[in-house]
């Protein structure tokens, strides 16, 4: 996202859009609408005791039980689909790139031009997720089964970036999808 940025794309990441209604001070906040029809949906044990979403009790809900990740994401994913849509209307850039970590699953209903898959080898996934979240390898599997498979990400791309080296090597080929991209512009 920062590198896009450099570059004057407009970057949008709908899992950073997803952030600010997850957050408290936000969409999910007592009150807002967001939070009332989760609470609805998964009762009140996913509330802690300031009144916010307690997010680590959501998620043992959603990714044990299917139905109600599909649930989740009937609440979720039209409001950031929204979102996502307004700012790439509002855009002044040659391109706007999104991040949509659950295109494949969701429908990938948004309107699109290209789709970029930043691929990265499943031992490497659970390594950077157990890094990054802190999370169980059963916990880990748990949301890793729920999504699309490589496979199915990789039939949906129109283009691959493999994410499996260095920071630097990652660069080189963002460097080189965006020459292409303005290639098309």
């Amino acid at each position: 996202m920062a590198r896009a940025r450099r570059r004057a794309v407009s970057p949008s990441s709908a899992y950073r859009l997803s952030i600010p209604i997850s957050s408290p001070g936000s969409w999910w906040r007592p009150g807002q609408p967001a939070l009332s029809d989760i609470v609805a949906a998964f009762g009140t044990g996913i509330i802690d005791a300031a009144g916010n979403l307690d997010r680590a009790r959501l998620r043992q809900q959603v990714f044990s039980d299917p139905d109600k990740r599909k649930k989740l994401e009937s609440i979720l994913h039209p409001l950031i689909r929204a979102r996502a849509e307004a700012l790439a209307n509002e855009a002044d850039a040659a391109y706007c790139v999104f991040v949509i970590p659950l295109l494949v699953e969701t429908g990938a209903d948004y309107a699109l031009d290209r789709v970029l898959l930043i691929d990265t080898p499943v031992e490497l996934q659970y390594d950077r997720v157990a890094l990054r979240d802190g999370l169980s390898d059963s916990e880990i599997k748990a949301i890793l089964e729920s999504q699309a498979d490589r496979e199915q990400r990789l039939q949906a791309a129109d283009d691959v970036v493999v994410n499996d080296g260095s920071i630097d090597d990652l660069r080189a080929k963002v460097d080189q999808l965006h020459r292409y991209y303005l290639s098309m512009t």
